[in-house]
C-alpha cells in the first residue's frame, strides 16, 4: 500500500511540474545520503528522490537530475516511452525486476567495455529508470554519470599490489586531468605502492613516502625514489618544485588539512588528489573546510568505500 499512495503523491507533483531531483545512493552508504539530504519525499532502495534542484551532497553514486513518473499498459508500451525520451537507459532493478527485464530487452542494446585507462570518459548521455510497480516507472533521462549506476568500471590488473590503484584511476579519469611525463608527484602514505605504480605509468617523477616499505616491484620502477618516513614529516621547504601531491594515508582528515595549507601556502599552483577517511559515524563537518579551498571538488568514487575523495585542480 505505501508504495501505491507513493506513487500517486510523484503523479501529482509531476503533474504541478514541481521540481524533483533523485540520488542513488553508493552501496550500503544510504543513511550517509539522507543525512546530507533534504526535503526527502520517497525512497525506493538506493534510489532517494528530493523536492527541488540538485544539492551539493557527497555520499551519491549517480544523480537522477529530471525524474519523471511514466504509467504504461505493457512492456512494448513502456519500451515505447522511455525511447522517446532517450537512446540509452540504464535498469535499476527495484521492484517488478523480470518484467524490468523485460522492458530492457526492447530497447536498444546497451553493453558498454570498462575503460582502458587512461582513456577519456564517455560523452554519450545515459537515462537512469526503475519499475515502482507492473505499470509505473521512474525514469530520468539526463543523469550525472555516464555509467550504469554510476559504477566506473576499468579493464583491470593484477599487477600493481594492491586495488587501490583503481581508486587513482576514477579519480584521473572524472576530473580529466593527470600528470604529465617528466612532472613530480610527491605521494604520502605510499605504501605498497599502487598509486606510485598509477603515476609512474603515466611517465611522472615520483617521491614516495611511507613508514612501511612499497612493494619491490614498485620500488625498483625508474623514477621512483622512496623515502621511509612518516607521512607528514616533509613540508614545502623540502620539496619546493612539486606539480602534484597524492595521499591515501589513513589519518584523521583534520590532521590532513593543516598538513595540506603549508602546502597551499607555499605552492597555490600545485595539485591534489587525497582521501578523506573517517573514522565512525559524524565528522563530516570538515568536508566543508575543504571545499573552502578555491578550485576544489569532494566526491565519493565508486571505488571508495567509507570515504571521500578531495580533488583540487589548477586550470
Amino acid at each position: 500500500m505505501k508504495i501505491k499512495e507513493d506513487i500517486g503523491i510523484l503523479i501529482g507533483l509531476n503533474e504541478l511540474k514541481m521540481t524533483q531531483t533523485g540520488y542513488f545512493a553508493p552501496l550500503d552508504l544510504q543513511e550517509h545520503l539522507k543525512n546530507e539530504l533534504k526535503n526527502i519525499t520517497h525512497e525506493y532502495g538506493r534510489l532517494i528522490i528530493a523536492e527541488g534542484p540538485p544539492q551539493n551532497v557527497h555520499w551519491v553514486q549517480n544523480i537522477w537530475y529530471d525524474p519523471q513518473i511514466i504509467t504504461f499498459t505493457s512492456i512494448s508500451d513502456g519500451a515505447k516511452k522511455l525511447k522517446a525520451l532517450q537512446k540509452l537507459w540504464s535498469f535499476y532493478p527495484f521492484n517488478n525486476i523480470r518484467r524490468g527485464e523485460l522492458i530492457s530487452a526492447s530497447l536498444p542494446y546497451f553493453s558498454p567495455k570498462p575503460l582502458l585507462f587512461p582513456s577519456p570518459m564517455p560523452k554519450t548521455p545515459l537515462g537512469s529508470w526503475t519499475l515502482l510497480d507492473a505499470n509505473t516507472m521512474i525514469a530520468s533521462p539526463n543523469c550525472s554519470s555516464p555509467f550504469a549506476q554510476g559504477e566506473v568500471l576499468f579493464q583491470e590488473t593484477k599487477i600493481p599490489p594492491s586495488r587501490a590503484y583503481l581508486k587513482l584511476w576514477e579519480s584521473l579519469s572524472r576530473i580529466g586531468e593527470m600528470p604529465k611525463a617528466g612532472e613530480t608527484c610527491l605521494e604520502v602514505g605510499a605504501s605498497p605502492g599502487s598509486w606510485t605504480w598509477v603515476l609512474q605509468q603515466l611517465g611522472a617523477k615520483v617521491i614516495a613516502i611511507d613508514r612501511a616499505a612499497l612493494d619491490p616491484a614498485v620500488a625498483n620502477l625508474p623514477n621512483v625514489t622512496f623515502m621511509k618516513k612518516d607521512a607528514f614529516s616533509f613540508g614545502p621547504k623540502d620539496f619546493p618544485k612539486l606539480e602534484w601531491i597524492f595521499s591515501d594515508v589513513i589519518c584523521y582528515p583534520e590532521k590532513l588539512l593543516a598538513w595540506v595549507k603549508q602546502w597551499l601556502d607555499a605552492n597555490e599552483h600545485v595539485n591534489f588528489v587525497c582521501t578523506l577517511k573517517f573514522q565512525g559515524e559524524g565528522g563530516y563537518d570538515i568536508v566543508k573546510e575543504f571545499e573552502k579551498i578555491e578550485g576544489s571538488q569532494v566526491l565519493h568514487l565508486y571505488h571508495n568505500k567509507h570515504e571521500l575523495t578531495w580533488i583540487k585542480i589548477n586550470k
